[in-house]
């Protein structure tokens, strides 16, 4: 976020409304975190586990299409900066971002950047792949509950900052069934400081994931309510995103979970594959379908 130097500016209660419509959903529950070694696997073997599976995260989600819904807010002021848009492809199965609703930018002291931009379409719902794994400090820390889930926890943070390449610094939660990261708290850096007082600033922030089709931990919300310090004064700030609606594109693409294809039944090419909505708290026989997020 860059600092903005502008007059107060005051709004009705639409804010909170807004920010008091989120699903109603509780609290997750987190266990205390026991410093001790996994049973049967050595955290390096964890790691190339969950490696592998984002990798296949990645290429998966790529052909997802679904609805990002994302607020800024600056709660002091009441300022707003609100975006929906839906991830899609075209008829010649080329990605796009159609843009469903987008009032007037309200933030007074602050400015959205393209590194924010850029943050909040790529970084936020953070993959942490096989090729990008030698980029990283991974540091195993312990194991720990999330919900029902028994996750192991790795502190992560880049080697080295390379050009203007932006990284994830902080933590991650991997169920320890799937080997799928299933919550990452953390910013991403480096903070951008530049001569003339110019200043990009980051704040911390917690993703949620949750199962979709059975398979894949796909990113479902993502909330960061922090202090960012500029020089010229601290100023709150409020982020929320919302991912929803996956469902399968009918692509004539190859899909892979664990070595094998993920089948896909005929349908008319250009028009998307109905697929079965992320489950909240509903288990399979070995865990459950998702953690819950905060309100």
């Amino acid at each position: 976020m860059v600092c903005k130097k502008s007059l107060r500016l005051v709004f009705s209660f639409a804010l909170l409304a807004f920010l008091t419509a989120l699903p109603s959903i509780c609290f997750g529950q987190e266990g205390p975190l026991e410093e001790k070694q996994p049973t049967g696997i050595t955290p390096d073997e964890i790691i190339k586990r969950f490696a592998a599976k984002e990798t296949e995260f990645k290429q998966a989600r790529d052909l997802y299409t679904y609805r990002q819904d994302v607020t800024v807010a600056t709660p002091e002021d009441d300022g707003q900066y609100h975006e929906v848009f839906d991830v899609l492809f075209d008829d010649k199965g080329k990605r796009l971002e159609n843009v469903v609703f987008a009032p007037q930018n309200s933030l007074e002291r602050l400015q959205m950047s393209p590194e924010d931009l850029d943050d909040i379409r790529h970084r936020l719902p953070f993959v942490l792949t096989e090729q990008e794994i030698p980029e990283y400090d991974i540091l195993y820390v312990g194991v720990q509950k999330e919900d029902e889930l028994r996750c192991y926890v790795f502190d992560i943070a880049p080697k080295q900052i390379v050009g203007k390449k932006r990284y994830f610094q902080g933590r991650i939660w991997v169920d320890d069934q799937d080997f799928q990261i299933v919550k990452t708290h953390g910013k991403t850096v480096p903070d951008i400081r530049k001569k003339k007082g110019q200043e990009n600033l980051f704040p911390a922030f917690t993703t949620w994931r949750t199962q979709v089709d059975g398979k894949y931990w796909f990113p479902a919300y993502t909330k960061a309510d922090d202090t960012l310090h500029f020089s010229t004064g601290d100023i709150r700030i409020i982020e929320k995103v919302k991912y929803d609606n996956y469902k399968r594109f009918g692509a004539n693409v190859k899909i892979t979970y664990e070595g094998q294809e993920v089948n896909k039944a005929p349908q008319d090419k250009n028009k998307p594959e109905q697929t079965q909505q992320p489950q909240q708290q509903q288990p399979q026989q070995q865990q459950p379908q998702q953690q819950q997020p905060p309100k």
